[in-house]
């Protein structure tokens, strides 16, 4: 950490996006007093030497407020979709932003733009994003912007396109944009540029190109995603796909609305490849490829999905997190909660004492066709059943699931051992309720394995809205049910 910032405060913003949410965990462990800019509160969970303030990037009153102190400041916001005047907005924003910089003396900032040729037509979406970077250099504070390309990791709306597509469409009618070169970025490597751009011995204004170690199409992408998945995707390009037709196919298939997916695919048409390479000198970083940056990204969401809890990293119902088909990244995922007036370790004893004799608390006979599937497909069924009725522990096998997980009269995780087109996992989560009581998370969680994982999935989807439902309905009643009376 360099002495200019060690002194000073680091502010964030857009650290509820993808890009700042992945920054912040990095600042902090390099020893930064970060400041967060949020518009609401409990966004965000504020660690180590992290302030959170609530504000805007529109409002000055706020941003003055935010930048009392700042050294640098981090500027990690742009429109998307929702307001065909996102320029204006976006213009007004960047505007607001540096001339409270410049009365609050924060001394740099630094901007993470998009790269595109800007000698020639840009999409309105590019256009813009260069258009800030020039507008916070208006304002008289120095600017650090990092131009760059896709940015390869779990959560970045490009690269969770591509891999939808993927996932979704075993044969493919690509439109021209496939073809375009581009050179994606890991996101590790994105946010080392980052990191070092705040204590960067550098003076005056700067734009850098930043980008990986290949230069490729987007279908080279998909098909090295592919790969790596061992799925076998065909594609049939075609000359003609307007952004707009673009957009509405893209809605159909994967999780993004249509103007997102629109704005994309208008960009998507531009080549975004790095044509200057002092970054790669000024900054001093070895890169990853296209190979290493997807390995990477799923590597990580496996490691996630393997030591973390399934309920905490999934949306409820209601969360700007969740897709409007219920997926998160590639997983499809049914979540739901439920109070009841029980302490937790009440609260608990009826999902300890699931399946085998106990049954699974609504549609046993659901449960138990499955089943039956099952054996017809070479698995085993639900015998066993379990080894005991009131006890379990990792290993333990629960009829058709393996216990993966098990905190006492906290948390069950159940890995699904029956014969499926993919994964999944079934979690429940107790915790104490803040006005007494305790609350139940129940998680669903399949990851398909392409398309037919995807059908079986929405087959299932009337069956698993009742079984759902009614199985944390039956354990709330469970736990509430005097001692000795069980409710199946």
């Amino acid at each position: 950490m360099s002495a200019i910032t060690q002194s000073g405060v680091i502010l964030l913003t857009g650290a509820t996006g993808y890009i700042g949410g992945e920054l912040l965990p990095v600042l902090t462990a390099a020893g930064y007093r970060v400041r967060c800019l949020v518009r609401k509160a409990g966004r965000i969970r504020a660690a180590g030497r992290t302030e959170v303030v609530l504000g805007d990037v529109m409002d000055s009153a706020s941003l003055g407020r935010a930048m009392e102190g700042v050294h640098t400041a981090y500027y990690l916001v742009h429109s998307m979709a929702g307001n065909e005047a996102f320029a204006e907005a976006d213009r007004t924003a960047a505007r607001t932003f540096g001339d409270a910089a410049r009365t609050a003396g924060v001394k740099r900032i630094v901007y993470l733009g998009g790269l595109g040729d800007s000698s020639g037509p840009l999409s309105e979406h590019l256009r813009s994003r260069q258009e800030v970077g020039d507008i916070l250099r208006a304002s008289g504070v120095e600017v650090i912007e990092l131009r760059a390309s896709i940015v390869i990791g779990c959560g970045s709306f490009s690269f969770e396109m591509i891999r939808a597509l993927v996932e979704r469409l075993p044969v493919m009618i690509t439109p021209r944009w496939v073809a375009t070169p581009c050179q994606p970025i890991a996101v590790a490597d994105a946010l080392d540029y980052l990191r070092k751009a705040a204590e960067l011995e550098f003076r005056g204004n700067a734009v850098f190109e930043i980008g990986g170690e290949d230069r490729v199409s987007y279908g080279a992408i998909m098909k090295e995603y592919a790969r790596q998945r061992g799925l076998r995707r065909f594609m049939i390009p075609v000359p003609v796909l307007t952004p707009r037709l673009s957009s509405l196919w893209l809605a159909l298939v994967t999780p993004y609305h249509a103007q997102v997916g629109r704005a994309l695919a208008d960009s998507l048409r531009n080549p975004t490849v790095v044509r200057d390479e002092t970054a790669r000198r000024v900054f001093g970083l070895k890169v990853r490829g296209v190979h290493e940056a997807i390995r990477d990204a799923l590597a990580r969401e496996e490691e996630e999905w393997r030591t973390g809890r399934c309920s905490g990293m999934l949306p409820l119902a209601g969360d700007a997190r969740a897709s409007a088909d219920g997926f998160l990244y590639t997983r499809a995922f049914d979540s739901r909660q439920a109070g009841t007036r029980v302490a937790p370790a009440a609260a608990f004893a009826p999902i300890r004492r699931i399946g085998g004799k106990t049954g699974w608390y609504c549609g046993n006979w659901l449960w138990k066709l499955h089943g039956l599937v099952d054996r017809l497909l070479g698995g085993a069924g639900m015998r066993p059943g379990r080894r005991d009725p009131d006890t379990l522990r990792a290993g333990d096998r629960v009829d058709f699931w393996r216990v993966e997980a098990f905190e006492p009269d906290r948390r069950l995780r159940l890995a699904a051992e029956m014969k499926v087109p993919g994964r999944a996992w079934l979690e429940f989560e107790v915790s104490e309720a803040r006005d007494g009581g305790s609350t139940i998370r129940q998680t669903a969680v399949f990851e398909p394995a392409g398309l037919s994982g995807l059908l079986y999935w929405y087959a299932l989807y009337p069956a698993h809205q009742y079984v759902f439902g009614g199985m944390l309905r039956g354990i709330v009643s469970a736990a509430e049910k005097p001692p000795g009376v069980r409710v199946r």
